[in-house]
Protein backbone atom coordinates (compact mmCIF):
# COMPACT_ATOMS: atom_id res chain seq x y z
CA UNK A 1 0.00 0.00 0.00
CA UNK A 2 2.91 2.30 0.95
CA UNK A 3 4.34 2.05 -2.22
CA UNK A 4 1.19 2.69 -4.23
CA UNK A 5 0.54 6.47 -1.97
CA UNK A 6 2.12 9.70 -3.30
CA UNK A 7 1.95 13.10 -2.04
CA UNK A 8 2.22 14.11 -5.41
CA UNK A 9 -1.71 13.03 -5.43
CA UNK A 10 -4.15 15.17 -3.88
CA UNK A 11 -6.61 12.67 -2.55
CA UNK A 12 -10.24 12.88 -1.31
CA UNK A 13 -12.83 11.21 1.19
CA UNK A 14 -15.90 11.69 3.33
CA UNK A 15 -14.35 12.47 6.90
CA UNK A 16 -18.09 12.26 8.72
CA UNK A 17 -19.75 9.30 9.53
CA UNK A 18 -22.25 7.16 7.54
CA UNK A 19 -24.72 8.37 5.49
CA UNK A 20 -27.44 9.39 5.67
CA UNK A 21 -26.79 12.27 7.87
CA UNK A 22 -27.63 16.34 8.55
CA UNK A 23 -24.33 16.82 7.47
CA UNK A 24 -21.40 15.25 5.53
CA UNK A 25 -17.70 16.35 5.70
CA UNK A 26 -15.97 15.48 2.45
CA UNK A 27 -12.03 16.44 2.48
CA UNK A 28 -9.25 17.45 -0.06
CA UNK A 29 -5.74 17.64 0.60
CA UNK A 30 -3.14 18.03 -1.43
CA UNK A 31 -1.18 20.35 -4.02
CA UNK A 32 -4.97 20.38 -6.80
CA UNK A 33 -7.14 20.83 -3.52
CA UNK A 34 -7.52 24.22 -4.15
CA UNK A 35 -8.19 24.02 -8.35
CA UNK A 36 -10.56 21.67 -7.64
CA UNK A 37 -12.73 23.24 -5.22
CA UNK A 38 -12.26 26.27 -7.94
CA UNK A 39 -13.57 24.24 -10.58
CA UNK A 40 -16.78 23.13 -8.43
CA UNK A 41 -17.43 26.11 -6.28
CA UNK A 42 -15.91 29.04 -7.90
CA UNK A 43 -13.83 31.57 -6.00
CA UNK A 44 -12.64 30.30 -2.84
CA UNK A 45 -13.09 31.98 0.77
CA UNK A 46 -10.27 33.85 2.36
CA UNK A 47 -7.91 30.72 5.12
CA UNK A 48 -9.99 29.52 7.51
CA UNK A 49 -12.75 30.76 6.22
CA UNK A 50 -16.33 29.23 5.56
CA UNK A 51 -18.63 30.45 2.79
CA UNK A 52 -21.83 28.91 1.62
CA UNK A 53 -21.13 27.83 -2.30
CA UNK A 54 -23.09 26.17 -5.40
CA UNK A 55 -21.52 23.27 -5.88
CA UNK A 56 -21.50 22.45 -9.85
CA UNK A 57 -20.01 19.55 -11.39
CA UNK A 58 -17.82 21.15 -14.65
CA UNK A 59 -18.82 17.44 -16.44
CA UNK A 60 -22.07 18.66 -17.01
CA UNK A 61 -22.88 21.83 -14.89
CA UNK A 62 -25.39 19.97 -13.14
CA UNK A 63 -26.06 21.36 -9.96
CA UNK A 64 -24.46 19.05 -6.94
CA UNK A 65 -25.61 20.97 -3.60
CA UNK A 66 -25.33 23.89 -1.95
CA UNK A 67 -22.42 23.74 0.78
CA UNK A 68 -19.88 25.28 3.16
CA UNK A 69 -16.34 25.45 1.28
CA UNK A 70 -13.68 26.01 3.76
CA UNK A 71 -9.55 26.34 3.01
CA UNK A 72 -6.74 25.73 4.68
CA UNK A 73 -3.32 26.71 3.20
CA UNK A 74 -0.56 24.91 3.35
CA UNK A 75 1.80 24.54 5.54
CA UNK A 76 -0.71 25.77 8.82
CA UNK A 77 -3.55 22.91 8.05
CA UNK A 78 -3.93 19.28 9.29
CA UNK A 79 -1.48 17.61 6.61
CA UNK A 80 0.66 20.43 6.47
CA UNK A 81 -0.66 20.58 2.86
CA UNK A 82 -3.47 22.72 0.67
CA UNK A 83 -6.87 21.54 1.77
CA UNK A 84 -10.65 22.45 1.43
CA UNK A 85 -13.45 21.07 3.20
CA UNK A 86 -16.86 20.59 1.93
CA UNK A 87 -19.80 20.74 4.28
CA UNK A 88 -22.87 19.28 2.38
CA UNK A 89 -25.99 17.79 3.17
CA UNK A 90 -25.63 13.87 4.03
CA UNK A 91 -27.08 11.95 1.97
CA UNK A 92 -25.41 9.01 -0.03
CA UNK A 93 -26.12 10.30 -3.56
CA UNK A 94 -25.19 13.62 -2.74
CA UNK A 95 -21.66 12.68 -1.22
CA UNK A 96 -21.24 9.88 -3.90
CA UNK A 97 -21.90 12.97 -6.50
CA UNK A 98 -19.74 15.40 -4.78
CA UNK A 99 -16.65 12.84 -4.56
CA UNK A 100 -17.16 11.68 -8.21
CA UNK A 101 -16.76 15.19 -9.36
CA UNK A 102 -13.71 16.15 -7.46
CA UNK A 103 -12.47 12.72 -8.45
CA UNK A 104 -12.86 13.89 -12.41
CA UNK A 105 -10.68 16.57 -11.15
CA UNK A 106 -6.99 16.26 -12.25
CA UNK A 107 -4.85 14.68 -9.81
CA UNK A 108 -7.15 13.56 -7.99
CA UNK A 109 -7.40 10.19 -6.23
CA UNK A 110 -9.71 8.28 -3.35
CA UNK A 111 -7.67 8.28 -0.06
CA UNK A 112 -6.33 5.10 1.82
CA UNK A 113 -7.19 4.21 5.37
CA UNK A 114 -5.50 7.11 7.47
CA UNK A 115 -3.84 9.06 4.40
CA UNK A 116 -4.48 12.21 5.79
CA UNK A 117 -2.97 11.30 9.20
CA UNK A 118 -0.44 9.63 7.50
CA UNK A 119 0.63 12.85 5.70
CA UNK A 120 0.52 14.67 8.74
CA UNK A 121 3.43 12.51 9.92
CA UNK A 122 5.45 12.90 7.22
CA UNK A 123 4.76 16.60 6.82
CA UNK A 124 5.75 16.70 10.37
CA UNK A 125 2.31 18.13 11.55
CA UNK A 126 1.90 15.17 14.33
CA UNK A 127 4.81 12.47 15.45
CA UNK A 128 4.20 8.62 15.71
CA UNK A 129 3.27 8.29 18.95
CA UNK A 130 0.37 11.30 18.74
CA UNK A 131 -0.48 9.02 15.79
CA UNK A 132 -0.90 6.44 17.62
CA UNK A 133 -2.95 8.25 20.16
CA UNK A 134 -5.19 9.75 17.54
CA UNK A 135 -5.95 5.81 16.63
CA UNK A 136 -6.56 4.44 20.02
CA UNK A 137 -8.88 8.28 20.42
CA UNK A 138 -11.01 6.79 17.47
CA UNK A 139 -11.14 3.57 18.48
CA UNK A 140 -12.34 5.05 22.57
CA UNK A 141 -15.08 3.30 23.46
CA UNK A 142 -15.32 4.65 27.66
CA UNK A 143 -13.96 7.96 29.11
CA UNK A 144 -10.85 6.15 30.26
CA UNK A 145 -9.86 5.10 27.00
CA UNK A 146 -10.51 8.53 25.70
CA UNK A 147 -8.78 10.83 28.33
CA UNK A 148 -5.49 8.42 28.19
CA UNK A 149 -5.96 8.33 24.03
CA UNK A 150 -6.16 12.29 24.23
CA UNK A 151 -3.42 12.92 26.05
CA UNK A 152 -0.85 11.03 23.88
CA UNK A 153 -3.13 12.41 20.82
CA UNK A 154 -2.71 16.15 22.39
CA UNK A 155 1.15 15.48 22.64
CA UNK A 156 1.91 15.14 26.07
CA UNK A 157 4.21 11.80 25.03
CA UNK A 158 6.15 13.80 22.22
CA UNK A 159 6.73 16.76 24.64
CA UNK A 160 8.10 14.16 27.00
CA UNK A 161 10.44 12.57 24.09
CA UNK A 162 11.36 16.19 22.65
CA UNK A 163 13.11 16.90 26.23
CA UNK A 164 14.50 13.56 26.49
CA UNK A 165 16.20 13.69 23.19
CA UNK A 166 17.33 18.14 23.77
CA UNK A 167 19.20 16.40 27.20
CA UNK A 168 20.72 13.22 25.62
CA UNK A 169 22.41 15.65 22.57
CA UNK A 170 23.84 17.78 25.38
CA UNK A 171 25.02 15.26 27.15
CA UNK A 172 26.11 13.49 23.81
CA UNK A 173 28.07 16.85 23.21
CA UNK A 174 30.25 16.84 26.28
CA UNK A 175 30.92 13.38 25.67
CA UNK A 176 32.00 14.57 22.44
CA UNK A 177 34.46 17.33 24.16
CA UNK A 178 36.17 14.93 26.16
CA UNK A 179 36.80 12.47 23.12
CA UNK A 180 38.30 15.46 21.55
CA UNK A 181 40.46 16.70 24.01
CA UNK A 182 41.49 12.91 25.18
CA UNK A 183 44.86 13.74 24.59
CA UNK A 184 45.12 17.03 26.51
CA UNK A 185 45.04 17.43 30.47
CA UNK A 186 41.37 18.64 30.14
CA UNK A 187 40.20 15.59 28.11
CA UNK A 188 38.86 13.49 30.97
CA UNK A 189 34.94 13.40 31.45
CA UNK A 190 33.89 16.10 33.39
CA UNK A 191 32.77 15.13 36.93
CA UNK A 192 28.46 16.36 36.25
CA UNK A 193 28.39 13.85 33.32
CA UNK A 194 27.38 10.54 34.68
CA UNK A 195 24.87 11.87 37.49
CA UNK A 196 23.32 13.83 35.05
CA UNK A 197 23.07 10.06 32.49
CA UNK A 198 21.81 8.82 35.72
CA UNK A 199 19.20 11.48 36.51
CA UNK A 200 17.75 11.25 32.65
CA UNK A 201 17.62 7.41 33.26
CA UNK A 202 15.98 7.47 36.32
CA UNK A 203 13.35 10.00 34.51
CA UNK A 204 12.52 7.63 31.83
CA UNK A 205 12.24 4.89 34.70
CA UNK A 206 8.82 6.94 36.21
CA UNK A 207 7.46 6.53 33.29
CA UNK A 208 8.00 2.54 32.58
CA UNK A 209 6.79 2.25 35.94
CA UNK A 210 3.67 3.68 35.11
CA UNK A 211 0.70 1.32 34.24
CA UNK A 212 0.38 0.11 30.09
CA UNK A 213 -1.66 1.39 27.74
CA UNK A 214 -2.68 -2.24 26.39
CA UNK A 215 -5.11 -2.94 29.92
CA UNK A 216 -7.04 -0.11 28.65
CA UNK A 217 -7.02 0.28 25.34
CA UNK A 218 -8.34 -4.01 25.28
CA UNK A 219 -10.05 -4.14 28.53
CA UNK A 220 -8.62 -5.82 32.16
CA UNK A 221 -8.72 -9.35 31.33
CA UNK A 222 -10.73 -11.25 33.80
CA UNK A 223 -10.24 -14.91 33.37
CA UNK A 224 -13.55 -16.88 35.07
CA UNK A 225 -11.47 -20.39 35.91
CA UNK A 226 -12.32 -23.79 38.46
CA UNK A 227 -13.90 -27.11 37.63
CA UNK A 228 -16.48 -28.35 35.41
CA UNK A 229 -20.10 -27.28 36.43
CA UNK A 230 -18.77 -24.90 38.72
CA UNK A 231 -21.08 -22.07 37.63
CA UNK A 232 -18.77 -19.86 35.47
CA UNK A 233 -20.95 -19.75 32.46
CA UNK A 234 -23.69 -19.00 34.72
CA UNK A 235 -21.46 -15.99 36.11
CA UNK A 236 -20.54 -14.35 32.77
CA UNK A 237 -24.07 -14.38 31.88
CA UNK A 238 -25.24 -12.37 35.13
CA UNK A 239 -22.01 -10.26 35.17
CA UNK A 240 -23.05 -9.24 31.60
CA UNK A 241 -27.03 -9.33 32.08
CA UNK A 242 -27.11 -11.92 29.00
CA UNK A 243 -26.93 -15.35 27.64
CA UNK A 244 -23.46 -14.97 26.03
CA UNK A 245 -22.24 -18.75 27.61
CA UNK A 246 -24.01 -21.61 27.58
CA UNK A 247 -25.34 -23.34 30.50
CA UNK A 248 -25.90 -27.16 31.21
CA UNK A 249 -25.55 -29.66 34.18
CA UNK A 250 -23.22 -31.19 31.78
CA UNK A 251 -19.61 -31.39 32.66
CA UNK A 252 -17.22 -30.25 29.89
CA UNK A 253 -20.07 -27.72 28.22
CA UNK A 254 -17.74 -25.02 27.65
CA UNK A 255 -15.01 -26.49 25.22
CA UNK A 256 -13.10 -22.83 24.00
CA UNK A 257 -12.64 -19.97 25.27
CA UNK A 258 -15.27 -16.82 24.95
CA UNK A 259 -14.76 -13.77 25.91
CA UNK A 260 -17.51 -11.26 26.37
CA UNK A 261 -16.09 -7.10 26.59
CA UNK A 262 -18.38 -5.42 29.21
CA UNK A 263 -17.77 -1.46 30.80
CA UNK A 264 -18.26 -1.76 33.96
CA UNK A 265 -18.23 2.10 35.44
CA UNK A 266 -16.77 3.23 32.47
CA UNK A 267 -13.86 0.42 33.23
CA UNK A 268 -13.34 -1.97 29.88
CA UNK A 269 -13.05 -5.37 31.08
CA UNK A 270 -12.78 -8.40 28.30
CA UNK A 271 -14.87 -11.65 30.71
CA UNK A 272 -13.44 -15.29 29.45
CA UNK A 273 -15.17 -17.57 30.21
CA UNK A 274 -12.88 -21.26 29.80
CA UNK A 275 -13.25 -24.66 30.03
CA UNK A 276 -13.67 -26.81 33.53
CA UNK A 277 -10.37 -28.03 34.85
CA UNK A 278 -10.21 -31.51 35.27
CA UNK A 279 -8.21 -35.14 33.91
CA UNK A 280 -9.86 -35.95 30.41
CA UNK A 281 -9.91 -38.28 27.57
CA UNK A 282 -11.12 -36.56 25.05
CA UNK A 283 -9.29 -35.19 22.70
CA UNK A 284 -11.56 -31.66 21.82
CA UNK A 285 -12.25 -31.07 26.43
CA UNK A 286 -8.37 -31.59 26.96
CA UNK A 287 -7.11 -28.51 24.40
CA UNK A 288 -10.21 -26.37 25.37
CA UNK A 289 -8.27 -27.13 29.48
CA UNK A 290 -5.09 -26.52 28.11
CA UNK A 291 -6.52 -23.54 26.62
CA UNK A 292 -8.13 -22.66 29.71
CA UNK A 293 -4.66 -23.02 31.31
CA UNK A 294 -3.08 -20.65 29.21
CA UNK A 295 -5.53 -17.92 29.80
CA UNK A 296 -5.53 -17.91 33.75
CA UNK A 297 -1.97 -17.65 33.74
CA UNK A 298 -2.48 -14.39 31.48
CA UNK A 299 -5.08 -12.44 33.35
CA UNK A 300 -5.19 -9.46 34.83
CA UNK A 301 -7.42 -10.77 37.02
CA UNK A 302 -8.52 -14.74 37.85
CA UNK A 303 -11.95 -15.19 39.31
CA UNK A 304 -11.74 -18.62 40.82
CA UNK A 305 -14.19 -20.86 41.73
CA UNK A 306 -13.06 -24.16 42.53
CA UNK A 307 -11.56 -24.79 46.02
CA UNK A 308 -8.85 -23.00 47.35
CA UNK A 309 -6.71 -25.21 47.74
CA UNK A 310 -6.72 -25.86 44.20
CA UNK A 311 -6.18 -22.65 43.19
CA UNK A 312 -3.57 -21.30 40.74
CA UNK A 313 -1.01 -19.42 41.79
CA UNK A 314 -1.96 -15.77 40.82
CA UNK A 315 -1.24 -12.15 41.53
CA UNK A 316 -4.96 -11.31 40.91
CA UNK A 317 -6.55 -13.90 42.21
CA UNK A 318 -10.19 -13.39 43.79
CA UNK A 319 -11.51 -16.28 45.27
CA UNK A 320 -14.99 -17.20 44.36
CA UNK A 321 -17.90 -19.38 46.50
CA UNK A 322 -20.46 -20.02 43.51
CA UNK A 323 -24.19 -21.18 43.66
CA UNK A 324 -24.33 -19.21 47.07
CA UNK A 325 -28.08 -19.47 46.36
CA UNK A 326 -27.82 -23.42 46.89
CA UNK A 327 -26.23 -23.37 50.16
CA UNK A 328 -23.03 -24.28 49.19
CA UNK A 329 -20.30 -23.55 51.70
CA UNK A 330 -16.63 -22.22 49.74
CA UNK A 331 -14.15 -19.60 50.70
CA UNK A 332 -14.23 -16.25 48.87
CA UNK A 333 -17.23 -14.12 47.62
CA UNK A 334 -20.49 -15.78 48.23
CA UNK A 335 -22.04 -15.30 44.73
CA UNK A 336 -25.24 -16.47 43.23
CA UNK A 337 -26.00 -16.17 39.57
CA UNK A 338 -29.59 -17.19 39.83
CA UNK A 339 -30.48 -14.51 42.92
CA UNK A 340 -27.67 -11.49 42.06
CA UNK A 341 -26.43 -12.16 45.48
CA UNK A 342 -22.64 -11.05 45.68
CA UNK A 343 -22.40 -9.58 42.23
CA UNK A 344 -22.17 -5.83 43.16
CA UNK A 345 -19.82 -6.72 45.98
CA UNK A 346 -17.63 -8.74 43.26
CA UNK A 347 -18.50 -5.99 40.57
CA UNK A 348 -17.24 -3.07 43.24
CA UNK A 349 -13.92 -5.25 43.56
CA UNK A 350 -13.31 -5.95 39.75
CA UNK A 351 -13.41 -1.79 39.19
CA UNK A 352 -11.09 -0.91 41.95
CA UNK A 353 -8.35 -4.21 41.24
CA UNK A 354 -8.44 -3.19 37.52
CA UNK A 355 -7.99 0.70 38.65
CA UNK A 356 -4.81 0.02 40.09
CA UNK A 357 -3.54 -1.48 36.55
CA UNK A 358 -4.92 1.06 34.64
CA UNK A 359 -3.55 4.52 34.27
CA UNK A 360 -4.73 6.88 36.58
CA UNK A 361 -6.57 10.19 34.89
CA UNK A 362 -4.83 12.10 32.01
CA UNK A 363 -1.36 10.07 33.46
CA UNK A 364 0.93 9.53 30.33
CA UNK A 365 0.69 5.57 29.52
CA UNK A 366 3.01 3.59 27.30
CA UNK A 367 1.87 0.94 24.72
CA UNK A 368 4.03 -2.10 23.88
CA UNK A 369 6.18 -0.61 21.17
CA UNK A 370 6.93 2.19 23.30
CA UNK A 371 7.94 0.54 26.34
CA UNK A 372 10.29 -1.75 24.41
CA UNK A 373 12.42 1.06 23.30
CA UNK A 374 12.34 3.29 26.27
CA UNK A 375 13.42 0.38 28.43
CA UNK A 376 16.19 0.23 25.51
CA UNK A 377 17.26 3.63 25.93
CA UNK A 378 17.54 3.83 29.50
CA UNK A 379 19.43 0.47 29.69
CA UNK A 380 22.08 2.23 27.41
CA UNK A 381 22.25 5.11 29.54
CA UNK A 382 22.50 3.05 32.38
CA UNK A 383 25.23 1.44 30.86
CA UNK A 384 26.50 4.65 29.89
CA UNK A 385 26.99 5.85 34.03
CA UNK A 386 29.00 3.08 34.56
CA UNK A 387 31.31 3.70 31.96
CA UNK A 388 34.52 6.01 32.51
CA UNK A 389 35.66 6.30 27.99
CA UNK A 390 34.58 8.92 26.59
CA UNK A 391 33.95 6.93 23.12
CA UNK A 392 31.82 4.15 24.67
CA UNK A 393 29.97 6.89 26.79
CA UNK A 394 28.76 8.36 23.29
CA UNK A 395 27.83 5.47 21.42
CA UNK A 396 25.80 4.09 24.75
CA UNK A 397 24.21 8.04 24.35
CA UNK A 398 23.75 7.41 20.48
CA UNK A 399 22.03 3.91 21.24
CA UNK A 400 19.49 5.67 23.87
CA UNK A 401 19.18 8.93 21.42
CA UNK A 402 18.59 6.30 18.44
CA UNK A 403 15.26 4.76 21.46
CA UNK A 404 14.00 8.00 21.43
CA UNK A 405 14.17 8.40 17.54
CA UNK A 406 12.13 5.19 17.04
CA UNK A 407 9.53 6.29 19.78
CA UNK A 408 8.56 9.37 18.00
CA UNK A 409 8.75 8.23 14.75
CA UNK A 410 12.18 9.71 13.59
CA UNK A 411 13.39 6.71 12.39
CA UNK A 412 13.08 3.17 11.73
CA UNK A 413 9.35 2.99 11.63
CA UNK A 414 8.58 2.17 8.23
CA UNK A 415 7.23 -1.26 8.57
CA UNK A 416 4.83 -0.37 11.22
CA UNK A 417 2.95 2.56 9.04
CA UNK A 418 1.37 0.24 6.95
CA UNK A 419 -0.48 -1.13 9.90
CA UNK A 420 -0.50 1.34 12.15
CA UNK A 421 -3.03 3.97 9.51
CA UNK A 422 -4.78 0.35 8.20
CA UNK A 423 -6.84 1.23 11.55
CA UNK A 424 -8.31 4.38 10.14
CA UNK A 425 -10.98 5.26 8.22
CA UNK A 426 -10.75 6.78 5.06
CA UNK A 427 -11.54 10.18 5.52
CA UNK A 428 -8.79 10.21 8.70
Amino acid sequence: MAAAMSNADTIVAQSSGRPPAAIAVVRTSGPAAKAAAEALAGPLPGPRQAALRRLVDPRDNSLIDQALVLRFDAPNSSTGEDIVEYQCHGGRATIDALIGALLAQPGIRLAEPGEFTRRALANGRIDLTEAEGLADLLDAETELQRRSAMARAGGALRTRLDGWRDRLLALAARAEVAIDYADEEDGAVDSELRPEIRALAEDMAGLLDAPRVEPLRDGIRVVVAGPPNAGKSSLINALTQSERAIVTHIAGTTRDVIEVPIAIDGVPFVLVDTAGLRESDDVVESIGIERARGEAEAADILLWLGPSSGAPAHAGRIQIAPKADLGEAGNGIAVSAVTGQGLSELTNLLVKRARQLLPKGDQLALDRRQHLLLAEGRAALVRAAGLEDPVLIAEELRVARLAIDRISGRAGVDELLDALFGRFCLGK
